[in-house]
Order: C-alpha cells, then structure tokens, then sequence
C-alpha cells in the first residue's frame, strides 16, 4: 500500500481589511520565477508605530505609493495584506539559497515567494526571532548616520519604543558618550537596565544635548526633545505622524540657538553614506548588530498567526506599551 502524501496547507495572509479590523484570508502563490526564493514564514514582528497608522487607516492618500512594501498586496487604505518584519526559511529557489533562515521586508503570511534580491540571510549568531528586529534596526542605523553622534556627547532620545531604544543601544557603544533614554512609561527602566542605557521619566534634568533623537510619535515629545538641545544641536525627527496634524511652538530658544530639526526615514540611505552604501549592505549591517542577546528584551512572548486577528487591537490600539510583537507560525 503506498502512503498518500499529506496535501500542502493553504497560504495564509493577514491583512488588514477596515479601520481597526483585520482577518486572516487565503494567499494566492503563482509559479515560482527563476530569480525568487519561496519562504516558509519562521516569525514575523509588528512595527508597532507604521502598523498602527495602517490599522487605523491614518495613511495620508499623499504617501500610499510610498507607504507601499514591495511585496504588499491590496491597495491602501484598505484591504491591504501589509508587514515587513519577516523572517523565514528557504524550501525552494536557486540550490544556492535551500534551507537559508532569511529577513525579508515580507509580509504577516504563512508561505511567501520574494526576489533573491530582497533577501538577506540571516547570521549564525543571530537567533530567527531576534532576527525581526532587523528593519528598526536599519532605521536606528539610519538614524545614527542622520544625527552624527561622537565620543563623549551628550545624547538624548525621547521615546521608548523599539526604535528609540534601538537608537540608544547604538548611542550608548560610543566612548564616554552620556546617553539617557526619555519616556514616561515607568517600565521602560526595566528595559533600559537590561541593555546597559541610563533611563529618565522626563527631561527635567537634562539640558545642552549634543543630539536629540525624537522618537515618541507625540507631538509633546517633540516640543521636550527640542527644549533640551544645546546650542546649534540636531534634533532628528524619527516620528511619522501619519495624517495628523503637528503643533510645535518654534518660538523662545529655537531661533537663538540655531537649532536644527532634522527629519529621518528608513527608505533613505542618509547621504554621506550614499555613495558606499546599498540598501543589502545596511541591512546585512543591522542583521549583525543584533547579535547581542540582551536585545531579546525587545520582543514579546511570541502569538499565534491564527490568533493575530483577535489579538491585533490588544497590540495596536489606544494606550497599548507593547514592545516588538512577535507573531510565531505553524
């Protein structure tokens, strides 16, 4: 008697279809094209600040072409299957890239096809769950490179998400830089213990910033990191606000002190870096800056895929402090 193979499941995809609303629906594949691999999704990591805009449906008509992920399906502002925080396995493609563990600006779905040009493998020392932090990180590198941080500066960041705290990890490896982390979450301190980086509920004490990294995506955080900056120091702008409006006073110091206010977006290679870098090359580069294990302190206990429909408003909604949600598959 010859054994029946057990039928290949279903592709399934996540997607979010209304404001505040999302289901889980079947995924097309087509044939697989010479030059792609096809994925077998490990985890996949919500980006808690783009993802929320999307699920609310506060993605400006202006930014829908650039909003849009490569490997997007649907159209914003809804239905729309987005995310790009995956990691996975390679089951088929090029012999060169079979059984890789993978990143990929991929979506929340069980099984996926993707350019080899997309994809960046993912280092031995790097762990598959971590390995989603691989897209802040690349904005945290960006970051860096935007606000040109040095040895013994005083740096500030405002906002302690994952970004924010991405950011101060990379600020506070720079000889005898003074790095605080702002947020007035209280179990934020939690966090910023485990990574070595001093925390502080507000900016009451600090004053004359070298760099100010404003990361909260509150407009309040915004006016905080502008008033700790020292004179003719860079406040760099990481928050993207979506389509509400911003309200910054630029009245008393701005002027006199010739503050600069600097925005920062990951789709961007910074320009000094330009010349040498390619996107691949950054992000091989954020791949390996997560070797340190200390930075699982970012990720939550990982949920189901099947349950990240009802699960969705507990990690993107109203007064949520979730860190990096991490979203395990069958």
């Amino acid at each position: 008697m010859v054994a029946t193979p057990n039928p290949t499941p279903e592709p399934l995809a996540f997607w979010y279809v209304a404001p505040r609303v999302a289901e889980v629906r079947p995924a097309k594949l087509e044939q697989l094209a010479a030059d792609h691999c096809r994925i077998d999704t490990l985890y996949s990591g919500i980006s808690r600040g783009t993802e929320s805009l999307v699920f609310n449906g506060e993605v400006p008509k202006t930014e829908y072409g650039r909003m849009a992920t490569p490997l997007m399906t649907g159209k914003f502002p809804f239905p729309v299957a987005y995310g790009y925080c995956n990691v996975g396995r390679v089951t088929e493609g090029p012999a060169s890239w079979l059984n890789k563990t993978v990143f990929c600006l991929g979506p929340h779905q069980t099984v996926f096809d993707a350019p080899i040009s997309m994809l960046a493998e993912v280092p031995l020392g790097v762990p598959a769950k971590r390995a989603v932090l691989a897209a802040n990180m690349e904005t945290a590198l960006n970051a860096i490179w935007t606000g040109k941080p040095g040895p013994a500066d005083r740096v500030a960041i405002v906002g302690g998400g994952v970004v924010g705290l991405l950011v101060a990890y990379l600020c506070n490896q720079l000889p005898g830089a003074d790095v605080v982390l702002v947020d007035p979450l209280k179990t934020r301190a939690k966090t910023c213990e485990a990574l070595g980086i001093h925390y502080a509920p507000d900016t009451q004490n600090l004053q004359n910033c070298d760099v100010v990294f404003h990361v909260s995506g509150h407009p309040a955080g915004l006016q905080d990191a502008l008033s700790i900056a020292g004179n003719e120091a860079c406040v760099v702008e990481l928050s993207w606000y979506g389509s509400r409006a911003v309200t910054v006073e630029l009245g008393g110091s701005f002027h006199s002190q010739q503050l600069r206010l600097q925005s920062c977006q990951v789709g961007h290679i910074e320009q000094t870096h330009q010349p040498r870098w390619s996107y691949n090359r950054r992000l091989l580069a954020a791949l390996d800056l997560l070797s340190d294990q200390r930075l699982d302190a970012l990720l939550e206990p990982a949920i189901d895929f099947t349950a990240l429909p009802q699960e969705i408003q507990n990690i993107l909604g109203p007064g949520q402090t979730r860190l990096c949600q991490v979203i395990a598959y069958p």
